[in-house]
């Protein structure tokens, strides 16, 4: 069972190195292709849910460093569009908050924003374990996570 010291434990960096996360992730890609329905599914029922907002707020938790960074990052924003489009809604700003351990290289991260840049939305780097509290009460709209949540010990529930 994983505790709040394990926040100092697991962390995908040495982005370079042969053994990195970032040299073996193609099975994450892999599974989060195949969950991609269970996203569009869930990101249309929220919207169905919400009165025009302005600016949607994503957080992806444990976005690692590597090639999958943006990739649910991405999906979300596609599926967002393509509801909105189908809708003929306006499209909202985005933001998203990558997360992970501090110890995570998000200089690698922010290196790549350049290249994600044509997407319409604000990207903000938030380091810290989601054993704590990383966001303002009901400031998030729509939180992913791929590869990180088999971490908690316990799921935690809020009003």
């Amino acid at each position: 069972m994983a505790t709040a010291s394990s926040a100092n434990v697991y962390c995908t960096n040495a982005t370079d190195k042969q053994i990195s996360y970032a040299n073996n992730s193609s099975l994450q890609k892999k599974v989060q292709l195949k969950t991609r329905s269970f996203l569009e599914d869930t990101i249309k029922d929220m919207l169905s849910k919400m009165v025009h907002v302005p600016c949607i707020k994503v957080a992806d938790l444990g976005c690692a460093s590597g090639p999958n960074t943006f990739f649910p990052t991405c999906e979300v924003m596609d599926i967002i569009a393509s509801v909105c489009r189908q809708a003929h809604w306006e499209s909202p700003e985005l933001q998203v908050f990558l997360n992970d351990l501090p110890q995570n290289d998000f200089n690698t991260v922010f290196k790549s924003i350049p290249a994600f840049n044509g997407k319409p939305c604000f990207v903000a780097g938030v380091a810290g374990s989601f054993y704590q509290r990383l966001f303002p009460s009901k400031s998030i709209h729509f939180v992913h996570s791929s590869y990180s949540l088999h971490w908690l010990s316990k799921v935690s529930i809020y009003n």
